[in-house]
């Protein structure tokens, strides 16, 4: 399984984009940094989204993939919650900003959604995709993908602490966590529904106990604002838990 970051961070500058990870050129989880990092090219690879929540920084490009599947002249498959296709479609699919393209052209919408239930282990594009409540200020699911060979990856997309439930019904190689803000902003974090490091190393320890291992943990959606003082606190959590934690960054890849 190869898995490229496209988008790492919280929010977007000349060097971070928004969350956005893509999964051997075919699979994408959330959209906040797809187009713009993908050539034309590499979009039309592309035969399946999986959205976890209908924050702006996840959904953002659902309405450009639109337009470029629109030019192509194909459909790209998009799976998601209920909630969440209902929240784009009173929100974003009006035709009032921008072309509704779940209808446009009528003979071949540009988009498609197909309804996932948290818990329920879906079939897609070759893929294992479970979809698994997380905890976040509005409904939002992670996802553990699996592929063909059995390797694993499980994306929390944003999520708070308690997450005992979830761990017990993954057993990834790889994990992508969120760790947002640093420790002194634990209040907000809880209200939220965001880690900091030491929230964060609640929950690996959490995961731990529950599974009896930690996979290879990378840290996205961080600010950028606070990254540089995030590292000293994280290098905390490392030799608490005697691991490696990787911040992941724009344009990363990885094999597992």
């Amino acid at each position: 399984m190869k898995i490229r970051i496209l988008g790492a961070h919280n929010v977007e500058t000349d060097n971070t984009s928004c969350n956005s990870i893509l999964i051997d050129d075919v699979l994408a989880v959330d959209v906040g940094a797809l187009t713009g990092k993908l050539s034309l090219k590499e979009q039309q690879n592309l035969k399946a989204i999986l959205l976890t929540h209908q924050h702006y920084d996840h959904v953002r490009d659902i309405p450009l993939l639109g337009m470029n599947f629109n030019l192509f002249t194909k459909t790209i498959e998009i799976y998601t919650t209920k909630h969440v296709c209902d929240t784009l479609t009173k929100l974003v699919f009006t035709d009032i900003l921008y072309p509704d393209f779940t209808k446009h052209p009528p003979e071949k919408p540009a988009l498609h959604f197909n309804m996932l239930e948290p818990g329920k282990t879906a079939q897609i594009i070759g893929y294992n995709v479970l979809p698994i409540t997380v905890n976040h200020s509005v409904p939002t699911v992670g996802y553990q993908i699996t592929s063909s060979d059995g390797k694993k990856v499980f994306t929390t997309s944003d999520t708070g602490p308690g997450l005992e439930e979830c761990w017990q019904q993954v057993s990834p190689n790889l994990l992508i966590i969120e760790t947002t803000v640093l420790n002194r902003d634990k209040d907000f974090a809880l209200k939220a529904g965001h880690l900091t490091p030491a929230l964060l190393q609640k929950e690996l320890e959490s995961f731990h106990k529950i599974k009896g291992y930690l996979p290879q943990v990378i840290i996205v959606h961080m600010s950028p604002f606070v990254e540089r003082e995030m590292k000293d606190e994280i290098s905390a959590v490392e030799k608490a838990l005697k691991i490696k934690i990787t911040f992941g960054k724009e344009g990363m890849k990885i094999n597992i």
